[in-house]
Order: C-alpha cells, then sequence, then structure tokens
C-alpha cells in the first residue's frame, strides 16, 4: 500500500535484479523520446537507478520531451537525469537530439483523433520515419498496442504475436504504421527494432482499474458491454521496454505482446473494488463475448510474470482511493469498441 504519490514513484522505479543485469551489458548512453508523458517520468528513474545499480553511472539517461510541466523536469534533473527540452513535432532538427545507442520510444496520439484523423498518422507514423534515420545506428525499443488486433472471443486467450494484424480505425491504423515503419527501418537500414504491443498499464494514478474505481467510488454505473480487458503493472512494463533493447534485431524486427497474464473480468473488478470501498458497484449494459485481448505468454516466458499481480494491483486501487489520493483524470477508454478516440 502507498500513503503517497512519493512512495508510489519510488515503487516504480526501483529494478529488479534481472534489469540490473540486463543494464550492465548494454552498450552506451540511453534516449527516451516522449519522457514526459504517462509512463516516461517512471521509465527515465528506473533506468537511471538500474543503470547505477549496474556500476554504469557514466551511462547518461536523456529524458526527451517538450517538458511542459517545470516542476517534473527539475525533478528529473534533480535525480541525475539530463533533460532536453525538444518538440518532437515541431520545427527543430531530430539532428540537435544527442546521439545514444539505445533509444525508447513512447511518443504516440491517440485521444481527440477521431475527430482530426492526421494527428495520429503525423504522430505515429510520420514521426517515426523521421526517428528511424536519425537514430538508424541504435536499438530501439518502441511502444506501440495491442490495438493493432482486432476483438477476440473472450474465451480464446487473446490475441499471438504471430496473428494478422486488422487494425479498427484510424488511431489503430497509424499505429499499424508506425510498426511498418519500424520495420522498414529494420529491413532497409539494418536498424535493430524491439516493437511493445502493450494493452493498458497500470499506475494507480490512471489506468483501466483506475477508471473502474473511479466509477464505484463516485456511484456511477460501470459499462460492461467490454466485459475483459488485460492489465499489466506499468513498473513491469518499463522494466521490459528497457530489457528488450538487448533483444532488438534487423532485419526482421522483435515483436512481443506486453501485458499481464490474466484475463480481468471488469464486473468482477468493480465488484471486489466496491466491497473494499464499502459501497455497492452497478452496473450497466451486457457482456460482449469479444474484447481486446492479448498472449503475453511470450514476454513472461522471456522476462519471467509481472512481480504485481492482479488482485495486489485491485487491492492497491481501492486502498489509494480510500486515502484520497490523486487519480490523473486521463480515462483510458478501455470501453470503446469501434476504434474512434
Amino acid at each position: 500500500m502507498f500513503t503517497s504519490e512519493r512512495e508510489l514513484e519510488d515503487r516504480l522505479a526501483t529494478p529488479s535484479a534481472a534489469l540490473v543485469a540486463d543494464a550492465g551489458e548494454l552498450d552506451g548512453d540511453l534516449v527516451v523520446l516522449g519522457a514526459g508523458g504517462k509512463m516516461g517520468p517512471s521509465l527515465v528513474r528506473l533506468a537511471r537507478r538500474a543503470l547505477d545499480a549496474a556500476g554504469r553511472r557514466s551511462a547518461r539517461v536523456y529524458a526527451v520531451s517538450r517538458w511542459s510541466d517545470d516542476d517534473a523536469a527539475r525533478a528529473l534533473a534533480d535525480e541525475g537525469i539530463d533533460v532536453v527540452r525538444h518538440d518532437l513535432m515541431g520545427d527543430g532538427d531530430l539532428a540537435a537530439l544527442p546521439d545514444a545507442a539505445n533509444v525508447v520510444f513512447m511518443v504516440g496520439a491517440k485521444f481527440g483523433t477521431s475527430a482530426a484523423p492526421y494527428q495520429a498518422w503525423a504522430v505515429n507514423a510520420a514521426l517515426p520515419a523521421a526517428v528511424a534515420r536519425r537514430y538508424r545506428d541504435s536499438a530501439i525499443s518502441a511502444f506501440s498496442t495491442g490495438n493493432v488486433y482486432p476483438l477476440v472471443d473472450v474465451a480464446s486467450g487473446g490475441s499471438a504475436e504471430g496473428d494478422r494484424p486488422e487494425p479498427v480505425g484510424e488511431y489503430a491504423m497509424s499505429c499499424l504504421g508506425r510498426e511498418r515503419i519500424f520495420e522498414h527501418a529494420a529491413a532497409v537500414y539494418g536498424t535493430r527494432v524491439a516493437i511493445l504491443r502493450l494493452n493498458y498499464a497500470v499506475d494507480l494514478r490512471y489506468g483501466v482499474i483506475a477508471d473502474i474505481a473511479a466509477a464505484v467510488a463516485a456511484g456511477e454505473p460501470v459499462d460492461v458491454t467490454t466485459g475483459h480487458v488485460n492489465v499489466v503493472w506499468q513498473g513491469y512494463a518499463n522494466e521490459v521496454a528497457l530489457r528488450s533493447l538487448r533483444h532488438a534485431r534487423a532485419p526482421e524486427v522483435f515483436t512481443l505482446n506486453l501485458t499481464g497474464p490474466e484475463t480481468a473480468s471488469v464486473r468482477r473488478t468493480a465488484t471486489r473494488v466496491a466491497a473494499a470501498l464499502g459501497v455497492e458497484a452497478a452496473f450497466s449494459g451486457e457482456e460482449s463475448g469479444t474484447a481486446l485481448l492479448n498472449d503475453a505468454s511470450r514476454c513472461h516466458g522471456l522476462f519471467g510474470y509481472p512481480d504485481v499481480p492482479l488482485d495486489t494491483l485491485i487491492a492497491w486501487q481501492a486502498d489509494w482511493l480510500s486515502r484520497g489520493l490523486p487519480l490523473s483524470g486521463k480515462p483510458t477508454k478501455f470501453a470503446v469498441r469501434d476504434g474512434r478516440f
């Protein structure tokens, strides 16, 4: 349980022994593009601490973002992270970015793109082309999304990496475009690439469980039409992103589904949160037989199971709300089924 955001941040940024070992095997510096997003600050802290623990204090961690939040930027700088202010979608030349042997690409556009689909394509596909040219000689670990897959039967176990992508909506199409651009770099430039198809990282302040819990706490009905989801502890997702740098390859990229092992019931999650909060959960809709689900068994085989299981995440989320700790106010919109975000 946590009593403050600081405690949560420390937990998210505590590296495992396996990550420390892999960090010790990486050569060169690390650039994180899009480090100012929801997952970025915890990932760069995690990277810095893992490198330090591995005896690689001289390796630099560059956190690249526009950094509209000056406090967040200062906090990272105080922890020995090189904060780089750069608008990746602006007029700035990517050549001005620091060189690094390792790159984590975290930039993406999702919400609001149904009204402006060109924005999704510019951020999710055009920008990766420029990044791939700039860092063609680096190892790149690039976040993608499980949205590149179609909705599948809830009893199927989820889509596997070898399944054919069938993205629904322009957001998901543009994310598949991002993957194809990085695949092009691997085939043409020999750029070593790892692509991570993430389904719903959880960080108590946001995520699917936070969305469900916030509705329960507010006495609002939880829509169970999309009745099943995959979630994963954000600390584990960030560890996999960093450890995947050692698996990046060319000319065929390394593609990995990244999520937890459980198919979580939305109804059951809401009921358990309600019981912990001492309230009743209300529901709307009826469970569909399909959902966006990924089979991450390959990930778990390579990197182990997430260190924080679903039961713990639900308990932590309920306790977080009961303490009045903050939420981000940025819903995941996990219940969207038509691809319009």
